[in-house]
């Protein structure tokens, strides 16, 4: 051990309470291999530690940290990263990040270029990072940097568009001259006009502008790669199209250094080279564009200012100087610029973007409103309850965001695979053109040179590093816009191989409260009058049962009467007088202590028990009414969502802490493979651990409320919450509205989208193990054919093309499964209630 391998580090430990806690922490950080001495201190929340580098880094200490149930205090830093071209520079920034000390992950994403790194703040700092970025030759810009940039400047399509029109206007006379000049009939009369010599200066002075203009990015990113001894695309587009200019100018000067037969000019395929490499660049850049076009759509929906009254008067001001509280006038077609509650007007809002259903939903005081919606036709008046990054808005772009930048583990693979590919490359072109120096026939020089020089052009990592994050961001924002938001983008991998899919039954299954299933009068009562009596007498309750009576009652326009001498006889029903009349509502003890008959409904309330449904009669004036039923029923869509997702080879379970009886009779109504009842939440992340343990991949469903364990448990999470509470932390998938068709549509999106990934990878790889043996010249000895530089970059640059247009074929995904008709978001409950607590046990 020496001495200037021991470093001291200081980092802060978040979730310590006690002094037990400091015990832990430092016990666990001491068994460390290469600690030297560890202490922790519970009121600055900082642990230092002496550690012995040579035996271990950093990111063992966290990780022991992590083990004693703890957290090293981190930040996230994200930023621009430029001039990266492929998954190979995509490869070498994170390695250059991932040295850091202090850094505990580094992930970037090509199609976005940004780089987002976890880091403990102390032990590395912003500089160092964008230090780091600069040392593997790339830039490094702060976000805020490139908010503050001119809206007015080029971007990088732009900027493309322009280098590929000059490029075009010198290389289509300069591919003409070399194309005519290779027919015999038209290169005699071009000779008359001028010398052959000449005609070549004139190649030589076309190409001049596309070599050393319009291709000069090559030179700098290009060079920028061979400095740090970590080459590139750029590299390689550097090396070839320069191999054919310089060839090409040495063999015009001074053709007699070279062999007999030996002395081309390839002019014209460095000049199509380079333009037709940018015209693949241009191209990628406008696709790239497309792919994200599912956040700037989202951003577009945000208003830039508000209507605010301020001093009683009405101001327009920027949305950033709206505060919480600050009453906002919507009027009619405006977007509602924040999250809020009307406190004055009557309108419809259209609420597609958070919901998306099309019609519109009304609103009048004391509802909320999501900021980015549209107000149809009334003014509102309403109050600022979210602002800023706190909008339902917001959270969707960010969770977006977040899930386009996430790397899966199969574009980690193939990044790492890009990283080491371009040197293998070089490689492989160096022994191509010596091989055909030593073993070629005549012209041997001329020959290798054009096999060398394919081998660099065709090889493609660009494709391996677009393949992944580009199906991912259109995938993301293809789920965003039919309300399914993946919080993670692995969780998109992650979805794609589950087997069995857990649902939570109160609240995500079913509707999650009481509701009357049933009204069965007996001779000589009408349904409307015994539902109007009954309802009078439980207005005056506020047992779940009672409101779902109630709540039956008004939603069929019936007017209650109010009742009198009400009563309650705990455990078997209630009774009031309602327009004169004795009503008496209960469990069938309570009919048989009054003395009332109820055989004639009896076999169908036995039916109704066996179906879990809580079964109750009701008597006016001594003589049986009705028999009533109520239960927490199915939600519409939930048999539908079972079948879809037996259709697509899945098992369904479902958890829930009802009772056996109770579970099974909704498991049989939907067609559930498997139930487990009688287990309380923080026993349902137990039963997803069981069911991993049989090797099996298991996602589950839940409303998020107490469902935490389980889907934090599960190997993908999905929240069921509503479009004004989408912020749910346990879930990876989040449904921003309460309709059960989106677990099967975010199943079928992530299945689809990772048959795209290995499509865009099968075309990546593939092209490359076939065309470099081609290019290098295999079927030479065959067929006297050799692949055409300028060929052989036109085809790289259609690689790429051809994986970002397959990326893109996601935004034509249609729903596997139609959302129920109506289904609006619904606000968040508190509390799920059930039948578990009969209303004959607590009236």
């Amino acid at each position: 051990m020496s001495q200037d391998t021991i470093r001291d580090f200081d980092f802060g430990v978040d979730g310590m309470t006690c002094g037990a806690c400091v015990a832990r922490v430092e016990k666990k950080l001491k068994k460390v291999e290469g600690v030297q001495d560890a202490s922790v201190n519970l009121t600055t929340e900082r642990a230092k530690v002496s550690l012995d580098t040579s035996a271990n880094d950093v990111s063992a200490l966290f990780d022991s940290v992590a083990s004693a149930g703890y957290g090293a205090h981190t930040e996230t830093l994200e930023f621009r990263v430029d001039g990266m071209t492929c998954g190979a520079c995509v490869s070498r920034v994170e390695k250059k990040l991932s040295k850091l000390e202090g850094v505990l992950e580094a992930t970037v994403n090509l199609t976005t270029e940004r780089a987002r790194v976890a880091y403990v703040p102390g032990l590395v700092d912003q500089p160092e990072l964008f230090e780091s970025v600069e040392k593997a030759g790339y830039t490094a810009v702060a976000l805020d940097d490139e908010a503050a940039a001119d809206d007015d400047a080029p971007s990088e399509a732009d900027r493309l568009k322009k280098a590929v029109t000059l490029a075009a206007a010198f290389t289509i006379p300069l591919f003409a001259i070399a194309m005519l000049h290779d027919v015999p009939s038209i290169a005699g009369a071009m000779d008359r006009l001028l010398p052959a010599q000449a005609w070549t200066v004139i190649e030589l002075l076309l190409t001049l502008p596309v070599q050393f203009y319009a291709g000069w990015r090559f030179y700098t990113l290009g060079w920028g790669e061979m400095k740090h001894l970590a080459p590139g695309m750029n590299s390689l587009v550097m090396l070839g199209s320069n191999a054919a200019f310089f060839y090409s100018l040495v063999a015009l000067v001074v053709p007699q250094i070279f062999p007999s037969g030996t002395a081309h000019t390839y002019f014209d395929a460095a000049g199509m080279i380079v333009t037709l490499i940018l015209l693949g660049r241009y191209l990628e850049a406008v696709a790239k564009g497309r792919t994200s076009q599912a956040v700037q759509g989202l951003m577009k929906l945000q208003s830039k200012t508000a209507r605010v009254k301020r001093g009683g008067e009405w101001t327009e001001v920027d949305l950033e100087q709206v505060a919480k509280g600050d009453i906002v006038s919507v009027r009619p077609g405006e977007r509602v610029p924040v999250d809020g509650t009307v406190r004055s007007g009557e309108s419809y809002i259209d609420e597609s973007m958070i919901s998306g259903e099309p019609v519109p939903v009304a609103k009048q005081a004391d509802d909320d409103v999501v900021g980015g919606t549209v107000n149809q036709n009334g003014t509102l008046e309403i109050e600022a309850t979210s602002v800023g990054g706190d909008t339902v808005l917001s959270q969707i772009i960010r969770m977006v965001e977040e899930a386009q930048a996430e790397k899966p583990a199969i574009q980690a693979m193939a990044d790492k695979i890009a990283g080491v590919f371009v040197p293998i490359v070089m490689a492989v072109s160096a022994a191509t053109f010596v091989g055909w120096l030593i073993l070629g026939p005549s012209p041997a020089l001329a020959l290798a040179f054009v096999a060398a020089v394919s081998v660099l052009l065709i090889a493609c990592p660009c494709a391996m590093g677009l393949a992944t994050p580009t199906a991912i961001m259109v995938g993301t924002g293809k789920g965003a816009s039919m309300g399914v938001l993946f919080r993670r983008g692995t969780a998109l991998e992650q979805l794609a191989g589950i087997d069995t899919v857990v649902l939570d039954k109160t609240g995500t299954l079913t509707e999650g409260a009481p509701a009357l299933t049933e009204l069965e009068t007996a001779n000589g009562f009408e349904r409307a009058d015994v539902l109007a009596k009954v309802a009078a007498v439980e207005a005056t309750s506020e047992h779940p049962v009672a409101t779902a009576i109630v709540k039956a009652a008004r939603s069929e326009d019936i007017a209650l009467s109010e009742a009198s001498e009400f009563q309650a006889h705990t455990g078997y029903g209630v009774e009031a007088t309602v327009d004169g009349h004795r009503v008496r509502i209960g469990a069938a003890r309570y009919m048989d202590s009054l003395g009332i008959d109820t055989s004639s409904l009896a076999d169908r309330s036995d039916a109704l028990a066996r179906a879990a449904k809580t079964p109750l009669f009701a008597a006016i004036d001594g003589q049986l009414a009705a028999l009533i039923a109520v239960a927490d029923p199915a939600r519409g869509e939930a048999r539908r969502m079972v079948k879809a997702l037996h259709e697509m080879d899945l098992s369904v379970a479902m958890l829930t802490g009802d009772n056996e009886a109770t579970a099974r009779a909704i498991a049989e109504e939907l067609g559930i493979d498997t139930v487990v009842a009688g287990v309380m939440p923080d026993g349902k992340s137990d039963e997803i651990k069981r069911l991993q343990g049989e090797n099996q991949s298991v996602a589950f469903v839940g409303d998020g409320i107490n469902d935490a364990p389980a889907l934090t448990q599960a190997d993908v999470g999905i929240a069921v919450g509503s479009g004004t509470d989408i912020a749910i932390e346990s879930g990876d998938v989040v449904l921003m509205r309460a309709d059960l068709s989106g677990v099967v549509n975010a199943i079928a999106l992530s299945r689809r989208t990772m048959r795209t990934i290995r499509m865009n990878f099968g075309w990546a790889y593939g092209y490359n193990v076939l065309l470099i043996p081609l290019a290098a010249g295999a079927l030479f000895p065959f067929t006297g054919w050799l692949l055409n530089p300028m060929i052989a970059a036109g085809a790289m640059s259609i690689s790429s093309i051809f994986v970002l247009t397959n990326s893109l074929r996601l935004k034509r995904f249609e729903a596997a499964l139609e959302p129920s008709r109506g289904a609006q978001p619904e606000a968040p409950r508190a509390e799920s209630a059930s039948n578990e607590a009969p209303y004959n046990e607590a009236a």
